[in-house]
């Protein structure tokens, strides 16, 4: 049995938003989620969540990031991502796609500043790019914001 490392509790000013960088890949990273299909699925399982709201996210083939922020402060990401995680694989496997659908471990990180949470989009918007996939960011059709984040 898998054992998981146990989250930290974290303390932030009650007037600062918690916003998370999440990342979520394939089961062995198959290049399956860059499309039509799995966008509908992934956007339709961030809805049906509404107590966290995603802000930017970006769809690459093997893998997805996104930034997310629950509405009460005691949100708990680790069941969130189980449930978000849930939903996509459900509404997937019913038009074919492999099963197991995602590694079992995610990456998150904790925003401290509104800067780092530029920066890291900088970073994330790119990724379609330095793949290969386009010439610019703005080509990518997998990738948006649903909710303006604010830290």
């Amino acid at each position: 049995m898998h054992k998981h490392l146990q989250r930290i509790p974290i303390w932030l000013p009650a007037d600062r938003a918690v916003v998370y960088f999440v990342t979520c890949c394939t089961h062995q990273r198959r290049p399956i989620l860059a499309n039509p299909e799995a966008d509908a699925a992934i956007r339709a399982a961030w809805e049906r969540l509404p107590q966290w709201q995603v802000g930017r996210y970006v769809i690459m083939p093997d893998h997805v990031h996104f930034f997310v922020s629950p509405l009460d402060r005691e949100g708990d990401l680790s069941r969130y991502i189980q449930a978000f995680r849930s939903f996509v694989t459900k509404a997937l496997r019913l038009c074919g796609y492999p099963y197991p659908l995602w590694q079992r471990q995610f990456f998150d990180h904790l925003l401290r500043s509104d800067e780092s949470y530029d920066l890291k989009w900088q970073y994330v918007r790119q990724n379609p790019v330095r793949s290969g996939l386009v010439r610019q960011p703005e080509d990518w059709p997998y990738a948006g914001e649903i909710h303006r984040l604010e830290l």
